[in-house]
Formats: C-alpha cells, structure tokens, sequence
C-alpha cells in the first residue's frame, strides 16, 4: 500500500479543473533556446477563476512554476517539478479604455504595442523590442530603447499561492531596474497599462525604429534568451563581456553571440547545462578582467539532469 501511495503520480492528486492538465511534458519547444526537461505536470488555465481553484486545492508543499512565451528563460535539462502554469489563449486579450489598455498577463509585448499604435496611444513602442509576455514583463520591471514598464503601469491583478486575488497599485510594485517587489509565489494574470493620445503614423515609424534597430544589432533570428545580465550601474553588460574576451566564447553546443556578446545562442546542439555552464564562464572571465560580478537577467528554472535521474531512481514521476 505504501509503495503503491510513493508512485501516485502528482497529477492525481490535483483537483478537477476546467483547463488543460498534463503529466510529464517536454518543455523546449515553448521557450526560444528550445532546451529543458520536462514538467512534472503542465496546466494551461481556462481563466483567472480556473487558476484560483487549482491554486487554492494543490496539495501542500507542491511547487507552482510560471511559464510565458519562454524568451527570457531558461530550463535545465532534469525538467520541472511541481506544476508549471502556462497562461494560453484566454490570457492573452487587450482591450483599449480611453488611454489605458487592459491586457491578459499571457499577451505578449510586441502585440501589445501593436494595440496602442491602433488605438493611437503612444508611450509604449518600447514593447515591440520586449520579446516576452505581458506578464513577465511586469515582474522583472522589463524596458528596452529607452522604455520600461514602471513608466507606463497603471495597475494589475495578481492571484496568490493560496488562489486569492489582489489588485495591485504602482506603489505595491515598488518597482526598480529589472526588478519589482512582486512576491514570488504571485501570479500576474491581468495588467493595465496607461498611454497618451498620439498619432498611429508616427506611433508606427518609431515601432518600425525600434524593430530594426533590434535586427541589426541583436541576434533575433536565432535560438537565444535575450540579453543573459543585467546591465550594472553605470556600465553595460556586452562592453564588460567584451573585454573580458568572452566574444565568440563555446561551451558544447552553446556560444557567445558574435553580433550581440550579452546574447547566449544554442547553436542546434546544446544542453541547458552547455548554456547555463557557459554563462557562468562568462561570469567568471568578466569578474576577473574588470572586478564587475554580472547578474543574470534570463531566469533560469528547474533542476539539472542529475537530480532528475535521482528523483526517478527514488520512486518519483
């Protein structure tokens, strides 16, 4: 009987929902460096009261993992225990009320932006070069070219891990460089955002600026996660990798981009310990050459392969 309890798999043990429940799904095909292992269960919500229940009857102790469009993350090879929520469809509506838009946590940026163009609502272009999802981007307090969410927040709400809702003003946010005070067992499933009157024609031309100026200087066409570290004050990150001689840098099937050296690509080959591994070479060799220790900025999740072998070989799924 005991043995039999020991190889219950969690997914049996959740509650009944109305959204998508799955055991043991591969997750590199949902973030852009298309590495990882899998999830122990993967749960794609109907809606905000559906995440709620499943929050609020999870049995104890059980881990809850936010999974968005995957481009400022990083999952190592050994998967995801726990649950992993992945905000689909019915996260991902932008609705337009005079100057503020109201948007699913599940949206991503860039069609974002493309909302507020044709609404004729500017202050917002910088999102078309934020490549991941509304969500996200109000957790880490995301920016590019000059723009980032603190400027543009008017609220949001967030469901906790015990499936209680929460509005959230710009003062609970607390918001800093790449940074908010959001706790982290939090949830952001619905964001307002404010802009003002603009015209679409002149909204476009600097979303079509801010477009190529990412082609031409990051490496967009390729399996990466984005910028690896977070600038440090006063200093940038590619500069200080550059220096170090990190350029070009290889670790198995991963790589230091040539064009953008703050950029980790997977070559086609390489594990999330090759990518992982390779950052904290990069680390290393900055720290050395300029006394600056890098943090990172891609999130990385998940335990090693090792562990997950040694998950198995105990009776867990």
């Amino acid at each position: 009987m005991m043995a039999a309890l020991r190889h219950t798999h969690l997914i049996e043990r959740l509650p009944v929902v109305r959204g998508r429940l799955r055991a043991d799904v591969a997750l590199a095909r949902y973030t852009w460096f298309r590495v990882g292992g899998p999830a122990e269960v993967l749960f794609e919500p109907a809606d905000g009261d559906d995440l709620a229940h499943l929050l609020a009857g999870r049995p104890a102790g059980v881990a809850v993992t936010v999974l968005g469009v995957g481009s400022n993350l990083l999952i190592r090879d050994g998967g995801i225990p726990g649950i992993v929520v992945r905000l689909g469809r019915a996260f991902a509506k932008t609705r337009v009320e005079g100057t503020l838009l109201r948007t699913g946590a599940g949206a991503t940026c860039p069609n974002v932006a493309k909302a507020a163009r044709d609404a004729g609502l500017a202050g917002l272009e910088f999102l078309t070069g934020v490549p991941g999802s509304i969500g996200g981007a109000v957790r880490m307090n995301a920016g590019a070219y000059g723009g980032e969410i603190a400027a543009v927040f008017a609220s949001a709400t967030a469901i906790d891990g015990q499936g209680e809702r929460h509005a959230l003003d710009v003062g609970a946010m607390d918001f800093a460089y790449r940074h908010s005070a959001l706790a982290e067992d939090w949830i952001v499933v619905e964001a307002t955002l404010a802009g003002q009157p603009g015209d679409p024609a002149a909204i476009a031309a600097r979303m079509e600026d801010v477009q190529a100026r990412r082609e031409e200087t990051q490496p967009i066409r390729t399996r990466t996660g984005g910028s690896t570290f977070t600038n440090p004050s006063g200093m940038r990150a590619w500069e200080l990798i550059d220096r170090a001689g990190c350029r070009g840098l290889r670790r198995g099937g991963a790589i230091v981009s040539e064009k953008h050296c703050n950029f980790l690509i997977n070559t086609g080959g390489a594990s999330a310990a090759d990518l992982e591994g390779l950052g904290e070479e990069v680390r290393r060799r900055v720290f050395d050459a300029t006394g600056c220790r890098l943090e990172w900025e891609i999130r990385r999740i998940g335990v090693p392969a090792a562990s997950r072998l040694a998950m198995v070989a105990e009776g867990s799924p």
